[in-house]
């Protein structure tokens, strides 16, 4: 059942949505940055009830951002560390999602220990690096590591996981995290836009594909999230203030909106929500 509650946040009212997700196994990709979308979205599927997998890409420590650093971050063996403290079971696995050999050991790593796979959650994303320049200045080796991350790797992930979702038999969720620069075109985002427009047409072909078997497919495109790696935007000065300038909400989400909207697409109160994608960016984006 879906119950709302109301609680503060600043300059607003949230609505909470309680999804029953009680019994269910989530994998999570790309959730061991402390400020970021993946973690969120693991701890908030924890709280409504799954057992929940992280993986990470198995960064190094001295490239860890300095908070992380200074408060002791183990990656996705602290966000494991949280789950449990939530009371629910963790399994963290490092694996990159561009790797066929690294997703069919998560799946079978996920399987062993955790017993089956019920939610799908695509969230590893390239990070920004030097993919932000002009399309004509654009390296092919920045254009395939982005687009490899981003696209090749979820589609890898979802066929093994998807696999074992079919055989199961038993229906389930795959939610795609994409972004609202899949939805609008903006200069010298290129390869990162593409790969997430991708995102989006894969989800409604494997909607259109796993809707036999009772598995929903659906894909979330946030805006601005406060996370370390929009941190240059987030932050107040110049840049924060003419990006706020195209949110008519006037304020970052909080990647913890995220998971919420996630869980509650994973749930049974959204088991006719199949094949959408829906934006979660303040209103930058109307359609």
């Amino acid at each position: 059942m879906l119950v709302l509650t109301r609680e503060a946040y600043p300059g607003i009212l949230r609505f909470t949505m309680r999804a029953n997700l009680d019994g269910k196994v989530a994998i999570v990709t790309g959730a061991g940055r402390y400020r970021g979308i993946g973690r969120h979205v693991a701890l908030t599927l924890a709280r409504h009830g799954a057992d929940v997998v992280i993986t990470g890409s198995g960064r190094s420590p001295d490239k860890f951002p300095d908070e992380e650093k200074e408060m002791g971050w183990r990656d996705i063996e602290s966000v494991a560390d949280e789950i449990r403290a939530l009371g629910r079971r963790a399994l963290p696995v490092a694996a990159s999602s561009a790797d066929a050999n690294d997703c069919q050991m998560l799946v079978e790593a996920t399987k062993r220990e955790l017993g089956r796979i019920d939610i799908l959650v695509n969230n590893a994303a390239a990070g920004r690096g030097n993919d932000r320049v002009p399309f004509v200045q654009l390296e092919e080796s920045e254009w395939r590591r982005v687009l490899e991350t981003n696209l090749t790797g979820t589609f890898l992930v979802t066929k093994a996981a998807g696999k074992v979702m079919i055989d199961q038999g038993e229906g389930g969720a795959i939610i795609n995290i994409s972004s609202i620069l899949g939805r609008q075109g903006v200069a010298m985002q290129g390869a990162y836009s593409v790969s997430k427009a991708g995102m989006i047409l894969f989800t409604q072909v494997l909607a259109m594909e796993m809707a036999p078997q009772k598995i929903r497919v659906n894909c979330v495109c946030p805006g601005l999230v406060d996370t370390d790696r929009m941190k240059d935007v987030t932050r107040p000065g110049p840049i924060h203030d003419a990006v706020m300038g195209t949110i008519p909400l006037r304020r970052p989400g909080d990647p913890e909106e995220i998971g919420e909207l996630v869980a509650f697409l994973a749930g049974p109160d959204a088991s006719y929500i199949h094949g959408q994608t829906i934006n979660i960016d303040g209103g930058r984006v109307m359609s």
